[in-house]
């Protein structure tokens, strides 16, 4: 099972406006160790699987936003990121690599 510290865990937690907690899954995967963002989003979609067969709303827990990241030369691009619910955090760390320390 992987192992996040609970120190870093908290420490990579925002809030949005209304005072609810959410992790960035671009954050999470740095935490988590995972170098691209392709097999992060391997375990992402494994964890939306899991939450919709434990009868939960998806997108209650997984909700998809978009990012604006500078590529050079004053040029920029979106990318795909979530806002996380506690319980998709979890989730997505019962779905990683137990390969993984």
């Amino acid at each position: 099972m992987l192992k996040l510290e609970n120190n870093l865990f908290e420490s990579i937690k925002h809030y949005d406006e209304a005072g609810n907690e959410y992790w960035s899954a671009r954050e999470l995967q740095k935490g988590l160790e995972y170098n691209t963002w392709q097999k992060f989003q391997v375990i992402v979609n494994k964890a939306m699987i899991s939450c919709e067969n434990s009868k939960f709303n998806v997108s209650d827990h997984f909700i998809q936003v978009g990012k604006m990241v500078n590529i050079g030369s004053k040029t920029t691009r979106s990318i795909r990121d979530y806002k996380l619910s506690r319980y998709a955090c979890y989730l997505i760390a019962q779905n990683g690599d137990s390969r993984k320390k």
